[in-house]
């Protein structure tokens, strides 16, 4: 009998959240953000699942666009991050990819290149991340040296934001104005949306959006909004009790006895710990469910094993099944108890927990 601990990707409902993404803004073509090995989720199987509705996809890195290539996905591939080397300059032209160009480095490794065929690029402006992107003083003469290379076909103009996800925040709004004042003079698509936008910010949709987390299930804004509370959730994070006991008030449990029980209480233990990617800071009280029943975690979570409080649960038994998150433990409530995002969550889940994909 093999270790129980298993992530369901649910594929229907990676369908079901990038249709809600188009439908949130209708007039815009949208990229399927599919990077960290599609927010752990698998890059190639997300890819696959939306092969005939996405008008693209976006990756960090060449690496990441390779492994969709080379899995026979031959749709448009955004390179968020651009070229590291001017040497990646070769792969774009062989295999058809599309680079964020955000620095002049970038720039001057595109406009240098002897491709044999036309290239098509993004160009990124910082509006005030000031993470990546070109100065908005700059811009307007970046676009014109791309917009006058002979190799260089389309120009898409895009930018990111810092704060979508606060919802009463001022800064996304200063963004779009920084975006709109510096690209006023240029005729090119352009693209500022990330799921965040998509869910609450209308006016950044333009002719491109980039959906990513929501594509998972997973809300990016920091309250409750109609149109996150219709996305599904994609990963069903699972396992099984592997043990159940009774322990009298006043005993200690896991590592460093910091949970000590103040009645009797029955304990069982799932197979799963940080080693699968499930959070090793998760609290005391953080929500798990048990055979479709809501408890919560004691102790501390160890590598391989985390301890659950089966209090009121009197049929729990080994085997029963564990969920760490899904569709009745949210996602965002064990990332809000542990201190983090959705996003890595998501992205943290190892290699040793198997993928087993559904809805095909």
């Amino acid at each position: 009998m093999s270790r129980p601990v298993r992530a369901r990707i649910h594929l229907d409902a990676v369908r079901d959240n990038f249709r809600q993404a188009k439908r949130l803004a209708p007039g815009s073509r949208a990229l399927a953000v599919i990077k960290a090995n599609g927010y752990g989720h698998g890059a190639i199987a997300i890819a696959r699942a939306l092969a005939d509705e996405a008008d693209g996809f976006a990756v960090a890195c060449v690496e990441e666009a390779m492994e969709l290539r080379d899995s026979g996905i031959r749709g448009p591939i955004l390179l968020l991050d651009g070229l590291f080397t001017p040497d990646e300059m070769t792969l774009v032209e062989q295999v058809d990819l599309t680079p964020v160009v955000h620095s002049h480095l970038q720039l001057d490794w595109l406009l240098a290149a002897r491709p044999m065929r036309l290239l098509d690029c993004w160009l990124k402006i910082d509006t005030g991340m000031h993470r990546m992107g070109l100065a908005p003083d700059d811009f307007a003469d970046a676009y014109a040296d791309l917009a006058g290379c002979p190799h260089v076909r389309d120009v898409v103009l895009m930018s990111h934001f810092a704060r979508a996800d606060e919802l009463t925040h001022p800064f996304t709004a200063e963004q779009i104005q920084v975006f709109e004042r510096a690209t006023m003079s240029i005729q090119a698509p352009r693209s500022l949306a990330n799921s965040a936008a998509i869910l609450a910010w209308p006016r950044s949709h333009g002719d491109w959006t980039r959906p990513g987390i929501m594509l998972y299930g997973a809300t990016p804004l920091d309250a409750e909004h109609p149109s996150a509370a219709r996305l599904r959730p994609a990963m069903t994070l699972e396992s099984a009790l592997v043990s159940v006991r009774d322990l009298p008030t006043g005993a200690p449990v896991g590592y460093g006895g910091r949970f000590v029980c103040e009645r009797p209480t029955r304990v069982g233990v799932a197979a799963i710990g940080y080693a699968d990617g499930y959070p090793r800071h998760a609290p005391d009280g953080t929500a798990v469910a048990v055979n479709g029943r809501m408890t919560r975690i004691i102790g501390r979570v160890s590598m391989d094993l985390v301890t659950l409080d089966l209090t009121g649960i009197e049929d729990a038994a080994i085997g029963d099944p564990v969920e760490l998150w899904g569709s009745q433990v949210p996602v965002n409530a064990v990332a809000k108890a542990s201190g983090t995002i959705a996003y890595q969550l998501f992205t943290n889940v190892s290699r040793r927990v198997p993928l087993i994909y559904q809805g095909t």
